[in-house]
């Protein structure tokens, strides 16, 4: 039967050389730690400052005290005479694996940070992108939500938002409604232009500065083809841009300016031979 029992010598010989690397692990550690608390506290405090979205903040100092913990654990294993050259290579080939198989979700995270971090439109903003808009109900890290005028929600992966046009419509202010009008070419045109600017002054939702103007925009086949342009707060576009085209129609009608529908003249030339 082997013996497995230790020397005094031998125990010496191990306390001898493994208490010192273990001490300074352990200090490692302990200070370590206590250097990442300090940073990551020092992030917060700075993303504080910045404005930068709750979601965003939380995460960042997460990602930070993490990265920063690996690295004081890492340290400390290798001061205890591990060899951490092979972990750390396995740890990089998993991390490329897991990356090129989360290809998409990693763009939409990194477009769901930029857009946290540089609030190119924020929940509440009505927004368009293509053929989709809404209003801003939620950004989360991976997509976010919309909610259309009609009550459908459509989720946008971050990573096409932040890699294409957005409109936001929502972020002055003010914004100008502008009103198509055409008038028959037999129809007074100063007289409408008029019309037109009286419908829009006596509006107490038409901004004053910049004035509300009326300007032909083009001699179209039917009609001369004015457009009125007025400037109102955001919040009270839509409203304001439907009752005053309605009130328009309304008023040109009253005095007696046409508005024509598309027409053609047709000439028909007989054969004199017929």
């Amino acid at each position: 039967m082997e013996d497995f029992s230790i020397s005094p010598d031998e125990l010496m010989g191990i306390v001898t050389t493994f208490g010192p690397k273990l001490l300074a692990a352990i200090a490692t550690l302990v200070i370590g730690l206590w250097i990442v608390k300090f940073i990551v506290k020092g992030v917060g405090k700075g993303l504080d400052k910045s404005n930068v979205d709750t979601a965003l903040k939380s995460f960042l100092k997460s990602l930070v005290s993490i990265l920063l913990k690996v690295m004081v654990y890492i340290s400390a294993l290798g001061m205890l005479g591990i060899e951490m050259t092979s972990f750390i290579a396995v740890l990089g080939a998993a991390g490329l694996a897991v990356g090129l198989a989360l290809q998409g979700s990693l763009a939409n995270f990194a477009g769901g940070v930029l857009i946290l971090f540089f609030k190119p439109f924020k929940v509440g903003d009505f927004i368009e992108r293509g053929s989709e808009s809404g209003t801003v109900e939620r950004i989360d890290i991976l997509h976010t939500v919309l909610n259309t005028p009609d009550n459908q929600v459509i989720v946008i992966p971050n990573g096409q938002l932040a890699n294409s046009p957005v409109i936001n419509y929502s972020a002055k202010e003010t914004r100008r409604a502008v009103f198509p009008v055409g008038i028959g070419y037999t129809s007074d045109m100063k007289k409408a232009r008029e019309i037109i600017l009286r419908v829009l002054n006596g509006d107490e939702r038409t901004q004053a500065d910049p004035e509300p103007i009326v300007v032909l925009t083009n001699l179209g086949d039917s009609s001369l083809d004015l457009s009125a342009r007025a400037w109102t707060k955001t919040e009270d576009y839509w409203g304001y841009f439907w009752d005053n085209l309605e009130k328009i129609k309304e008023e040109l009608d009253k005095e007696g300016i046409e508005i024509p529908f598309p027409q053609r003249d047709v000439h028909y030339i007989q054969d004199e031979s017929d």
